[in-house]
């Protein structure tokens, strides 16, 4: 037998990394979740002018709430059950100031007589 004969017999393959596809990657992304970090800041003359940090979590709704992250259900803008809350708090909040507002007055003039 030749050298290529042991290099590419057939009956023994050479061992290699294992074949994943994008989904493969993306489902263990999502599954684990994955942060990107990063700050950009711009200096002049040894003066800080600007400073942006930036933090990415990548995952998935579960992994993300398991991590305490559910700012999307709170936020009236995504989500409308957060606004329909948003709007009877601030309904509750109105009518509270307008009864203040008219009981009031009332109460002044009772004073004065």
């Amino acid at each position: 037998m030749t050298d290529l004969d042991f290099r590419y017999d057939v009956d023994h393959p050479v061992p290699g990394p294992p074949n994943t596809n994008l989904a493969d990657i993306l489902e263990r992304v999502l599954d684990k979740g994955i942060v990107i970090a990063g700050d950009i800041k711009i200096d002049l003359l040894d003066i800080e002018l600007l400073t942006i940090r930036l933090r990415l979590f990548v995952a998935s709704v579960d992994t993300a709430k398991k991590a305490g992250i559910d700012w999307w259900e709170t936020d009236p803008a995504l989500s409308s059950r957060a606004a329909r809350s948003a709007l009877q708090e601030e309904n509750r909040e109105l009518r509270t100031r307008l009864e203040a507002l008219e009981s009031g007055p009332r109460d002044m003039a009772s004073a004065d007589r």
